[in-house]
């Protein structure tokens, strides 16, 4: 089942990219009281996610945070250790935190899945992107097609916080 406007987020946790190496980040310590833009995408270093949907919430952190967001995380079904090169080569700096879902267990929580087998990709995330609120869902934007960052790039994102 797909998550929706009003859900509260699943427990669950992610991997980053810190100084030491990967580092596990709870949605609790992500979600909790926190005003948060979370936006998904098929993968690391493909076309669509490293020319539009990363460099778009790049672009417009500054509008974001000043309308109150406290966190724009990005996340992926690849692993901490590509998140981390992949953010550097975005230079995202402390604008976009960078989060690995490598095995997909939280992608399958939120019913997010995306099949590209087929593409030779496996299991993927589906490009979409939404506001949480201290743990709830205030809005979500899905994507109909993974080539396309339109609902769920950070311009229309800015119309909804």
């Amino acid at each position: 089942m797909t998550i929706k406007v009003g859900d509260k987020m699943p427990d669950g946790q992610f991997m980053t990219m810190g100084e030491g190496g990967p580092q596990a980040v709870s949605t609790s310590d992500l979600f909790s009281g926190k005003k948060v833009v979370l936006f998904g995408l098929p993968g690391a270093f493909t076309p669509t996610c490293s020319n539009q949907h990363v460099p778009g919430y790049v672009t417009n952190a500054d509008a974001l945070k000043a309308k109150g967001v406290d966190t724009i995380a990005c996340m992926s079904v690849n692993d901490a250790f590509v998140m981390g090169a992949w953010g550097k080569s975005q230079n995202v700096g402390d604008k976009v935190q960078m989060l690995a879902d490598g095995s997909a267990d939280y992608t399958g929580k939120l019913g997010l899945g995306l099949d590209l087998t087929a593409r030779g990709m496996g299991p993927r995330c589906t490009r979409f992107s939404m506001l949480i609120e201290d743990g709830v869902v205030k809005s979500l934007n899905l994507e109909e097609s993974p080539g396309e960052a339109k609902n769920s790039g950070a311009e229309n994102m800015l119309t909804q916080v």
